[in-house]
């Protein structure tokens, strides 16, 4: 990947029940391209990733949600599996800090259920995104138009539908990123 994210740091927003192929992939590609990523939680130490119809590894928190300003992330990555995004869409917290991102323009990645996330954190209306087939009517009632595409990039909003997109998927974000943080830093330069 030839796009650069070397000093930007990048927020992925989980707890128990994420799709962890959802996380890893992603996370890897983030990585290889220069980004420094931080697994955030409102777990405070380890969370449990689901690995498609059973439990999973253990994953390392780096950043307690109570304790993070979403100020000091440029982008936000959002895993999904059905307990991960269902858990977080109840926490004010949690939905807050995607909120951050929504209202400062802020690129946002979201896989399978994670745009339930979006849902939470009305983003979504207006815009164009996919997701795991059952958030179509989600979507639809909050104002969004869902299409049945392998990756769907809507003014910040990069969302895919299941882990066999994760390629385009990861592609499309570390672009995106690379762009969206390229755009903010040349903008700081001009002011």
């Amino acid at each position: 990947m030839p796009e650069s994210l070397k000093t930007k740091r990048i927020a992925i927003l989980v707890t128990d029940g994420f799709e962890q192929v959802e996380l890893i992939e992603p996370r890897r590609s983030l990585e290889r391209a220069g980004g420094e990523t931080h697994i955030v939680s409102p777990s405070r130490d380890n969370v449990r990733g689901w690995h498609y119809k059973k439990w999973g590894k253990q994953f390392i928190v780096d950043r307690p949600l109570e304790d993070v300003n979403p100020q000091d992330y440029d982008a936000l990555l959002l895993p999904g599996g059905v307990m991960n995004p269902d858990r977080l869409r109840m926490n004010k917290d949690a939905v807050a800090f995607v909120r951050h991102f929504v209202d400062n323009n802020k690129p946002i990645a979201a896989i399978c259920h994670g745009p339930w996330m979006l849902v939470e954190a009305n983003a979504v209306a207006e815009r164009t995104l996919t997701s795991w087939p059952s958030l179509r009517t989600d979507i639809q009632n909050a104002g969004g138009n869902w299409v049945d595409q392998e990756v769907v990039i809507d003014r910040g909003l990069i969302t895919s539908r299941k882990p066999e997109d994760l390629p385009s998927f990861n592609s499309a974000m570390v672009s995106e990123f690379a762009k969206a943080t390229d755009e903010s830093t040349q903008a700081l330069r001009i002011a």
